[in-house]
């Protein structure tokens, strides 16, 4: 059989390029060619051996554009040489969840890249049904979508409307992707991080503020000069820390709605009355819906987010190992 080459992470600290064997077509899916994919803090997470859901070895990578190169007949429209994206979120369809139609969230729950094997290989095969036209989106930028997607999905959990004030906190990628799909619904968007460099990032791209604090108490100043003491409507954790998760609760306002989107392996010594005194919602998300997907695909085309901002840089496949180490302290 033909082979391919993959990028594997076989313990934390080691990126290999790998030969494969390329897969076959089979009924029902298709065999994509990768044509970008985007190193996620997960993998970057599964890279440094912090990622809560890394089991090793593993193929990273579940944000990615690829070329239709096969596909088995369907009524889709999925065929040969179509430019596309895919859902890298498999469920089991039998658990509580899924039969509640809350498969984002499925109990046995498989991500590429985490759970199973994801997308940074030359080719994979994909089932048709999670696969989503680009719609003539460059293909670099249909790489964005699925972690555009994880910022997008929190922001519709906390009921993001027009005219809120939103303060996210954490300006990486899913944070930054948090804070374009909360202007697209018209809030006022802040955002919190220790890093200059990339609260400056966040300002170029047309956020109403910042917080750049390192302690309790200026974080705290901040928040109630911003808000007249109010306090932030929805605040949407994007770094994974019990340190951020507490900012976030103390900065929402009373009957505020925080959303906890990033991942983490630390506990939290949390005085939990503080829920019931300020009558918080708090919302765990999780993944993303395909209908998010559709959504922003629309949306990026529509020139509604500028989601190109958020590439740092692009590697080869040999540069693997090097993508990984100029990155890991980011």
């Amino acid at each position: 059989m033909e082979t391919m080459k993959s990028i594997v992470i076989p313990q934390p600290g080691k990126v290999e390029i790998r030969e494969d064997q390329r897969p076959a077509l089979t009924p029902g899916h298709a065999i994509l060619k990768l044509l970008y994919g985007g190193i996620c803090g997960s993998d970057m997470g599964t890279y440094k051996g912090t990622f809560l859901y890394a089991s090793y070895p593993r193929i990273p990578g579940h944000e990615f554009s690829a070329e239709v190169v096969e596909a088995a007949p369907n009524d889709l429209g999925i065929k040969p040489g179509m430019i596309v994206t895919a859902n890298p979120y498999f469920n089991c369809g039998e658990c509580y969840s899924c039969k509640r139609g809350m498969v984002n969230c499925c109990q046995s729950n498989q991500t590429m890249g985490a759970q199973r094997d994801g997308a940074f290989s030359q080719y994979i095969s994909m089932p048709v049904e999670r696969i989503y036209d680009g719609k003539g989106l460059p293909a670099q930028e249909l790489a964005l979508i699925e972690p555009f997607c994880i910022g997008y999905h929190a922001v519709k959990r906390g009921n993001v409307k027009a005219g809120d004030k939103v303060l996210v906190v954490g300006a990486g990628a899913i944070g930054s992707f948090a804070a374009m799909g909360a202007k697209m619904r018209g809030a006022q968007v802040y955002v919190a991080d220790l890093s200059e460099y990339k609260l400056g990032l966040a300002k170029a791209r047309g956020i109403d503020g910042v917080i750049q604090s390192s302690d309790e108490e200026s974080f705290k100043k901040a928040v109630a000069d911003i808000t007249g003491g109010c306090g932030f409507d929805v605040c949407i954790e994007a770094v994974g820390l019990p340190s951020t998760f507490q900012n976030c609760i103390d900065a929402a306002a009373y009957r505020g709605r925080v959303v906890v989107v990033g991942v983490g392996k630390q506990s939290l010594d949390f005085f939990y009355t503080t829920l019931q005194t300020k009558a918080l919602d708090i919302f765990g998300s999780r993944n993303a819906l395909k209908e998010d997907f559709l959504e922003l695909i629309d949306a990026v085309r529509e020139g509604k987010a500028a989601v190109q901002s958020i590439v740092s840089a692009v590697y080869p496949l040999s540069k693997a190992a090097e993508a990984f180490q100029e990155h890991a302290h980011n």
